[in-house]
């Protein structure tokens, strides 16, 4: 019997060990830094039994200075639980880093998790923060709001309309609601571990939630998160993400053109960029190289693409960005050798001469080729 009860207890340990390893390796290792702003993160699985959960949370860094903060928690505590939570966290990722705007990234979750025919559901809370503007768009899925800490120490729970939890309704509504954020603000999103217990309903967890918060020194935001979990019920899952809106220091100056398939559509580009870059003092020596540039992204666009191009620069610490997107998919290749009478091919090669660094990334619907220029060399 002794023998027998020593050989469960080595099982129960390495079963324990197993299932913390599961968590670890489903929730981020470390969050990225932000221009502008701070994150941190805490996570605290059940004492309860041996079952791993499905809460999780995500910083995912997005173009243009945006960023999207997720959190989520999939319905039980089950192996399948954990892996359905995996599988939100990565198809949420990718949806958002593809440039799909809020709203879309949580329908097309919601799209993948009923297509899974699984019986489990999850929820979720979405919001996109642009750090340049100080300006958020938040998605409920059957998820609790944010709460939003004022620089002046005041505290409110967003008012962000939701929709139903994943995987309920293939075709749910999922609105967007507005957030405004100062310098200073912080955003705290948590999932209802930390806020409900057997002897209080939700609605006064939460605004316990909001009056530690604003108790809480935002200085320090790793304290922060600390404080927020001390005393709190270990019964279930809990996921904490905090984020601190600082503003940015250096804004980048951006403005973009829509080009027309007309004949003069590269002209028409390039005095655009021309009117722009002088408008941001950029002197004239500098204007050959973007011009060159211009020219033979918007041209590949036109030539082997249809619908609609569009182009974009943006300017910060004399780094020239030029992006083009357009409907098509298909990056563009270099040529491996080119013959001397050949009448194209070149276009690649010339951007990739005068560029820092240029690259292709997938957007929503389509893809943009970018090209980075060091001005003032």
């Amino acid at each position: 019997l002794a023998g027998q009860a020593l050989l469960r207890a080595h099982a129960f340990d390495a079963e324990h060990e197993l299932v913390g390893m599961l968590q670890r390796q489903l929730l981020p290792r470390r969050l990225p830094r932000l221009p502008g702003a701070e994150a941190v993160a805490r996570y605290l699985p059940t004492t309860a039994g041996l079952e791993v959960g499905g809460d999780w949370y995500d910083v995912i860094p997005l173009s243009d200075n945006h960023v999207a903060l997720v959190i989520g928690d999939v319905q039980g505590h089950s192996a399948a639980a954990a892996t359905l939570m995996g599988q939100m966290r990565t198809a949420l990722r990718a949806y958002a880093v593809e440039g799909h705007p809020p709203d879309v990234v949580v329908h097309h979750a919601n799209r993948l998790l009923m297509d899974m025919e699984t019986d489990l559901f999850a929820t979720c809370c979405y919001v996109d923060v642009d750090l340049e503007e100080g300006s958020a768009w938040c998605v409920r899925a059957g998820h609790l709001p944010p709460v939003l800490r004022h620089p002046d120490g005041s505290t409110e729970i967003a008012e962000a309309e939701g929709g139903p939890p994943l995987g309920v309704m293939r075709e749910a509504d999922f609105p967007m609601s507005p957030l405004s954020l100062q310098p200073g603000t912080v955003i705290a999103l948590t999932t209802d571990g930390l806020v409900e217990s057997p002897d209080a309903d939700i609605d006064a967890g939460m605004d316990r939630f909001a009056h530690e918060l604003a108790l809480a020194d935002p200085a320090h935001l790793g304290l922060v998160a600390d404080a927020l979990l001390v005393g709190a019920r270990r019964t279930d899952d809990i996921a904490l993400l905090l984020m601190r809106y600082e503003g940015m220091a250096v804004r980048p100056l951006r403005d973009s053109w829509t080009v027309w398939r007309v004949p003069q559509a590269v002209g028409h580009a390039r005095r655009f960029t021309r009117r722009t870059l002088r408008s941001w003092g950029v002197p004239p020596q500098d204007m050959d190289a973007v011009l060159l540039v211009v020219s033979e992204l918007v041209t590949n666009a036109l030539v082997h693409t249809d619908g609609r191009v569009r182009l974009d620069l943006t300017l910060v610490n004399h780094r020239l960005r030029v992006a083009v997107a357009d409907a098509s998919p298909r990056t563009p290749v270099k040529p491996t050798s080119i013959s001397w009478e050949a009448t194209g091919g070149r276009g690649v090669l010339l951007v990739e001469a005068v560029s820092a660094a240029w690259g292709t990334v997938p957007v929503s619907g389509g893809k943009q080729v970018w090209s980075e220029i060091a001005l003032g060399g």
